[in-house]
This record gives structure tokens, C-alpha cells and sequence, in this order.
């Protein structure tokens, strides 16, 4: 039997063609150790799938404050519906304050000085010269990176035990830096430094668990430094549940005094 070469040259093109796209298409494989050479558009859509998505989450959190003068430690009763709604009661050994903050607004009162806050976001992010959105907050909570890993485009910064990535744009008021696990594409890290400062703010990923096919954070810790004093925070997620259905009770009492911040 003889092979036309013509109709040989025409297979033998029609299989380099299909190794060639199938090698383009192969995700990237976890390891233990970051790949030294890695697509990372490949890499972004693997952090994506590895991402947190639920429709409501409930869980008890016990927080702990530390600065350069004190130590303390509240629970919160925390409550998301996501992209609607994060509520939080705080507690020490009594109710103290509430939080509701929508994609819209703010609000919170606390029972010491009997005073309330109604406002936008802004009101966090002065705290920390950022400008995060509802959905960056939510992302924070379930250990997700803030920005869309799928719609920027990312440069990799070195480091022999996580992939590291930064955005290339310089559209931002701060520049996030983010730490993944190479064995489970998980975020570890995303870091902010608030450009023509000393300003910067650190979230860190200490312990991952699973909960009903969902991996969550257990152990979050925030460090905020403003160029003198370090501020931290540690988040130990007790008690987590999915419910159907969510309440979030809040109602500022009467007699309290609007602060203007």
C-alpha cells in the first residue's frame, strides 16, 4: 500500500497543529514548588477555579486587637448574603456593636458612647488609605484576592515558595501584591502599599479548612503599619454554616448620638 506524500504532509501538519493547541491548553499542574516557567494566563484561570464562591455564609469569630498599647479580644457573630450583604454583632461578654455594610452604605452603632454611623465605604477605607469596595471586603473575608485574576494582566515577581503576582496597570490607588500556593492555587497573602508613603497593609492566610466541599479561611491576621505604629488583627473563624436562609437584624436605638466622621 502506498501513502500519497501529499496526503502525509497534510497529516503529519494536521497532528503538530493538535499537540501544539493541546499543549497550549493543559492547565497548570499543582506542585509542591512554583514552576519557573509558567503561562499566566493559564496560572490565573487555575486561582480563579480555586476561589471561594457561596451564597451565604455564618460563622463566630473570635478577634483579637494588638497595637503598640494594648491587647483585646471580641467576638463577632458574623453573617454575609454574598454581593447584598456583611453583618457583624460584637461581643464582649455582652453585645457592644453592630455592623451592616451593603455595596451601597454603612452603618453601625456601639453601646459604650451610645453613638451611630451612617455613611458609604469611604469610612473604612480612610482608615486605611485604600479604597476597597463591598466585594473587595467580601473577598477578604473568604480568602479571595481583590482584584478579577481573569480580567488583568499580571506580572510575576520571584519567590521560591509561592507564585507571586502584581497587576502591570498603574490605575491604582494602592498596589496589591498576591502570594498562591503552587499545590493548591490558594491565596496565602495580598499586600497593599499605599504609593508616596510609608503606609502598608498586609493580609495573611494562616490556615485554610473545609467545610461541605468549601475551603475557607480558618486563621486570617491583618497588619496595618502607618509608617510609625503597627496595628494587627487575628480573625479565628470558630463555627461556620451555609443556611438557606440568612437574617440581619439591625436597627439603630433611639437616643444615640450621629457621629460625622
Amino acid at each position: 500500500m502506498k501513502i500519497k506524500l501529499k496526503s502525509f504532509s497534510n497529516v503529519f501538519i494536521l497532528l503538530i497543529g493538535i499537540l501544539l493547541f493541546s499543549c497550549k491548553s493543559v492547565a497548570v499542574l499543582p506542585t509542591k514548588q512554583p514552576l519557573k516557567n509558567v503561562d499566566l494566563k493559564l496560572l490565573s484561570k487555575e486561582i480563579d477555579k480555586a476561589a471561594t464562591n457561596l451564597k451565604t455564609l455564618r460563622s463566630r469569630v473570635k478577634v483579637t486587637y494588638k497595637d503598640s498599647k494594648q491587647k483585646q479580644q471580641i467576638t463577632l457573630n458574623l453573617r454575609l448574603e454574598s454581593d447584598k450583604v456583611l453583618w457583624a454583632s460584637a461581643s464582649l461578654l455582652v453585645p457592644i456593636a453592630k455592623v451592616l455594610i451593603t455595596p451601597f452604605k454603612v452603618e453601625f452603632y456601639e453601646k459604650f458612647q451610645k453613638t451611630y454611623y451612617e455613611g458609604d465605604i469611604s469610612f473604612i477605607n480612610k482608615q486605611f488609605g485604600t479604597d476597597f469596595s463591598f466585594y473587595d471586603l467580601q473577598n477578604v473575608f473568604l480568602g479571595n484576592p481583590i482584584s478579577e485574576m481573569k480580567s488583568e494582566d499580571f506580572k510575576r515577581i520571584s519567590h521560591p515558595q509561592f507564585y507571586v503576582l502584581a497587576p502591570k496597570g498603574k490605575g491604582n490607588k494602592f498596589k496589591p501584591t498576591y502570594f498562591f500556593e503552587p499545590n493548591t492555587f490558594r491565596l496565602k497573602e495580598q499586600r497593599f502599599f499605599i504609593p508616596g508613603t510609608a503606609q502598608s497593609l498586609s493580609i495573611r492566610y494562616l490556615k485554610d479548612q473545609k467545610m461541605e466541599g468549601k475551603v475557607l479561611p480558618k486563621e486570617i491576621e491583618i497588619s496595618f503599619f502607618d509608617g510609625s505604629n503597627l496595628i494587627q488583627i487575628n480573625l479565628d473563624f470558630m463555627r461556620i454554616d451555609f443556611p438557606k436562609k440568612l437574617t440581619v437584624p439591625f436597627k439603630i436605638p433611639e437616643g444615640y448620638k450621629k457621629l460625622s466622621l
